[in-house]
């Protein structure tokens, strides 16, 4: 419980965030005024349709892509299950090819919305290589091509880790298959999770070189439920939900037309300040990070200090387990996860932790704390203050100790 009803520290941006005032004024007429059917013909059906129009065109231009090769999804996950069970699919219709004779590349760190699905295939015969990272949680991109085989249809890899913020070289891994690809005498279609990437790195595709991408309006300060989906164009990928052929016969069931409005105005704007918005996220992430080594030695920085977001900072605390100093924080009103949201309430440590190589002690004792675009100087304060008290509480810290 918080014990301050009128603010909360919230830190946990990369579990979720507010939807913005100018994102919520722009999605309201849709509920009321707008709210006719976009596969209707009458007019009030055509402002409903103009709202998805604009919203995919503030996309295309995001992504430096096209418009009828954006795909508006129930969310991020649903966008990753897609794209991996889509291509699947149309690979196997298109050739009348068996799954035993199927191939992907995946990595060890990704979002369980990638890990799922490909173990999903795994059951139903396709082949999976999944490959391990550097202790920063980084991909070497030669060991990801070196896995490439004649049958290999699909690589998957995030370009920036939801849990420790780490920055995958996606553009060169995609270099590297595609050409591993043409020795091989295959070709691989490449999909990216960047979900956590929208608003912090550019998402140009062609300079990514990924045919496929997921992105979510609730990171980037747009509404929950609706996310994206790049389908570079002559990709095949079947649909994972089927109907009434919306979205292009991509994703069937009437569009939820303020949702949709509210991703576009969410990733324009995100995208707009992206630049700007850089120097003071990552001054806060550098005082954060100092200040916690400096006051609470025994802490361990997860993750790389060169290819990492500044707004995911992940830190393991020798000797606690991560929820209780999560329960102290949420007493000073300070919120924050002990990573994923999607698995926050598992006791399990973090399969991202693991892969990089630190100890299931150590992963279990993590706390994330991501930064957004109204975070202060005085909210990374408070939690260096607090810090040391909780885990002197707990009795991981000496009396007396820094703060």
């Amino acid at each position: 419980m918080c014990t301050n009803e009128d603010r909360i520290n919230y830190l946990d941006h990369a579990a979720t965030t507010p939807v913005r005032e100018d994102v919520l004024e722009k999605m309201l007429p849709y509920f009321t005024q707008k709210f006719g059917n976009p596969s209707s013909l009458y007019a009030l059906a055509g402002e409903a349709r103009y709202g998805i129009d604009e919203a995919r065109e503030q996309v295309a231009e995001v992504l430096g892509g096209r418009a009828a090769e954006i795909v508006f999804t129930g969310g991020g996950s649903e966008s990753d299950n897609t794209a991996i069970k889509g291509v699947a699919a149309a690979r196997a219709l298109s050739s009348a090819r068996s799954p035993s004779n199927g191939h992907i590349i995946t990595t060890a760190i990704e979002h369980h919305a990638v890990i799922h699905p490909v173990e999903q295939l795994e059951k139903m015969g396709y082949a999976s290589t999944v490959i391990g990272v550097d202790s920063t949680g980084r991909v070497d991109p030669g060991e990801y091509a070196a896995a490439v085989r004649p049958n290999t249809f699909l690589a998957s890899v995030m370009l920036v880790n939801n849990e420790v913020g780490t920055i995958q070289d996606v553009s060169e891994i995609s270099r590297q298959v595609r050409e591993a690809a043409d020795r091989a005498g295959t070709s691989v279609m490449v999909h990216t999770d960047a979900v956590q990437a929208a608003g912090k790195l550019s998402l140009n595709v062609d300079d990514l070189g990924v045919d496929l991408m997921s992105l979510s309006g609730h990171k980037i300060y747009g509404p929950k439920g609706v996310g994206v989906l790049y389908v570079r164009r002559g990709t095949e990928l079947e649909p994972l939900i089927a109907g009434g052929g919306q979205e292009s016969q991509m994703r069937s069931g009437t569009e939820n037309v303020a949702a949709i409005v509210g991703m576009g105005e969410a990733l324009a704007l995100s995208e707009a300040e992206r630049v700007s918005s850089r120097p003071r996220i990552q001054a806060l992430a550098e005082r954060l990070i100092e200040k916690i080594a400096e006051r609470i030695p025994s802490s361990i920085f997860n993750g790389s200090h060169i290819h990492r977001v500044p707004e995911i900072a992940n830190f393991s605390f020798v000797g606690v387990e991560g929820e209780p100093v999560l329960l102290g924080l949420d007493f000073r009103a300070i919120a924050a996860s002990s990573g994923s949201a999607c698995s926050s309430a598992s006791l399990e440590p973090s399969h991202v932790l693991l892969a990089m190589g630190i100890s299931p002690e150590l992963a279990v004792g993590s706390v994330r704390i991501s930064m957004g675009r109204e975070t202060t100087e005085t909210d990374i304060d408070d939690v260096l203050q607090v810090l040391p008290e909780i885990l002197q509480q707990l009795g991981t810290f000496p009396a007396g100790a820094r703060s």
